[in-house]
């Protein structure tokens, strides 16, 4: 009896442990976009918008009015979101549209699309990604992580440039992961294809990719009235875990459960997302970098200019725009 008392103590302790934890998380940990800027006229595209950080941004911009194009891989999950976020926002001005970040094709299909039907687009979130992918590449044969990450919101963003432009002051928010920090651009072997494989090592070179290119782009387009900005939302449980903590059985049942009481829900961690997009705060505002809603000096590794303008040369010429 004493020891069925002692076990039920215990359990009783961890779990209070635990539900304090995720009120803490709830409440101290991820703040909340607080501005109350409507979007009624404007649109917005957001990519990988049918779950996650991704349908969050699309929720709220549909519930401040505006015209949300979801660009998604899989048209029957985008539409069942679709639906659901017409049900939750009242607003029908809600349209899914396939792109598919891993192919150069599909992302020229879209940009078309958007290039010639469109009458707008003030907002482009890159938010689709993969993450600690096993070895694949994609359909044009680049590195999963940095095909798809980067080089595709790369390309897209530059084909919507002038589209962009013409509705200036425009703005583009690259999502992105503080592991950049730890990245390392291979020029030698920048599509990891002459040495083993490691999917941590090729996410983080896509996440400094991404920073970098942020960086660049500003160079590339003075004055034209577009902004572009990278934001780590923070740690989010979201789907982009199925190649990490959800991989296995024992992960997902007996670490997923602790780990989830440390990260943020994808609307938690949309909000460093939407407060890039639309504090007017940072209008005007040109490569920078943000990290759980504040913003943070660019980490040495993601400065050097002469090293931003080859990889946005490479960039180029992989994905076919030159």
């Amino acid at each position: 009896m004493s020891l069925m008392r002692t076990i039920t103590v215990g359990l009783t302790g961890a779990a209070g442990i635990y539900g304090g934890l995720v009120l803490y998380r709830e409440y101290y940990v991820a703040a909340q976009y607080k501005g109350d800027e409507q979007l009624f006229g404007k649109t917005a595209i957001v990519t990988g918008a049918n779950t996650g950080i991704g349908k969050e941004v699309a929720h709220d911009f549909a519930r401040r009015g505006a015209r949300v194009i979801m660009a998604c891989r899989d048209m029957k999950k985008c539409e069942e979101t679709r639906e659901k976020l017409v049900a939750d926002s009242f607003n029908t001005n809600i349209v899914c549209r396939e792109c598919d970040l891993a192919s150069i094709e599909s992302i020229k299909k879209f940009a078309d699309e958007i290039n010639k039907n469109e009458k707008y687009v003030h907002l482009l979130i890159n938010n689709a990604g993969v993450m600690w992918h096993s070895s694949k590449l994609t359909k044009d044969g680049f590195e999963q992580h940095l095909g798809v990450n980067y080089l595709g919101h790369f390309l897209l963003t530059n084909l919507l440039m002038e589209k962009l432009r013409t509705c200036s002051p425009s703005r583009v928010v690259n999502v992105t992961s503080s592991m950049y920090k730890r990245g390392v651009i291979d020029f030698d072997d920048l599509n990891m294809s002459k040495k083993q494989f490691n999917a941590k090592i090729a996410y983080e070179q896509a996440a400094l990719a991404i920073v970098i290119a942020t960086q660049e782009f500003c160079r590339q387009y003075p004055g034209s009235g577009v902004v572009a900005n990278c934001v780590h939302p923070g740690i989010t449980r979201t789907e982009i875990a199925r190649h990490t903590i959800d991989k296995s059985f024992i992960s997902r049942v007996i670490i997923g459960p602790l780990l989830k009481a440390f990260m943020k829900t994808p609307m938690q961690g949309a909000q460093a997302v939407i407060q890039c997009a639309l504090d007017p705060k940072l209008d005007g505002q040109c490569g920078k970098y943000f990290s759980d809603m504040k913003e943070e000096p660019i980490a040495p590794n993601a400065t050097d200019e002469k090293e931003a303008k080859r990889l946005w040369l490479i960039s180029q010429r992989w994905t076919r725009l030159v």
